[in-house]
């Protein structure tokens, strides 16, 4: 065997890897489609309520209005942009403020109760305040959003900051590093696997922000539409708006779980 070639075991155990990784996503495929099949099917034989419920059928019909319309792709791109912006400055602030509890033992201990207090109230209700101070528009959704995703963020990767074996920064300390150096190169990288995983739990997070503050504002938007939807009985487009969310959620879910795999792969 040259250099560098895979063995036999390894060629078979990657083959076998790469069709379990197939089947997985063939029947994954499959229950969706079966679920859709069957969502139509209830609908149209009257299992379920169509106009409670709809259909995969009527609902096609109602994005082929919006598009012939022009108005679904600037509702879509409303949402997704103050998402997007939501989740990156809610992370990004959320990193900072964990790293900013860490470097300071005494500020870790006095804030604290305080973070554990401010992550159990309901920050819907910060909407209100929201648009009293910041307006009725894009400044107000995404402080909802960053509202949402900012305190856990704080907790999860402070608490992972801590959980760094000590044994690493004794070692450390004795080669005389400094408190920025040990963070930087012990326990920033340690703790990337949490802030991923933080990553995923934002998008869900950052998609409640921002829609919740849509209902509560916006006159554009999915979650515009959906309140339209309701207020004119027009369920079709609520739950048009719904699988949209839905849609574009799964893509950057999986989007962090391709960054999760590929450092997984690098570090391995």
């Amino acid at each position: 065997m040259k250099k560098g070639e895979a063995s036999p075991e390894h060629a078979a155990y990657l083959r076998r890897l790469y069709i379990r990784t197939v089947w997985i996503w063939l029947i994954r495929l499959l229950l969706l489609l079966g679920l859709i099949w069957g969502w139509e099917w209830g609908a149209n034989n009257g299992w379920i309520d169509p106009f409670l419920f709809s259909s995969p059928s009527r609902i096609w019909e109602q994005a082929n209005q919006l598009v012939q319309s022009g108005a679904l792709f600037h509702h879509i791109f409303m949402t997704s942009a103050e998402t997007i912006a939501g989740f990156i400055l809610g992370t990004a602030s959320g990193v900072a403020l964990a790293t900013l509890i860490w470097s300071s033992s005494f500020l870790s201990r006095v804030l604290d109760p305080y973070l554990v207090v401010i992550n159990s109230m309901p920050k819907v209700a910060l909407g209100p305040l929201f648009i009293v101070t910041m307006g009725a528009g894009f400044p107000s959704i995404l402080a909802m959003a960053i509202a949402i995703t900012i305190i856990i963020t704080t907790l999860v990767i402070h608490t992972s900051f801590q959980s760094v074996d000590e044994s690493y920064l004794i070692l450390a300390r004795s080669f005389g590093a400094t408190r920025a150096q040990i963070f930087r190169t012990i326990i920033f990288p340690a703790s990337i696997p949490d802030i991923i995983a933080a990553l995923k739990v934002n998008v869900g997070l950052s998609w409640v922000g921002v829609i919740v503050g849509e209902f509560l504002v916006s006159k554009e938007g999915l979650g515009y539409l959906i309140i339209y939807g309701f207020q004119v009985f027009n369920l079709n487009l609520v739950m048009l708006s719904l699988v949209i969310v839905a849609i574009i959620a799964t893509i950057m879910y999986q989007l962090i779980a391709w960054v999760e795999q590929k450092w997984g792969r690098r570090h391995s």
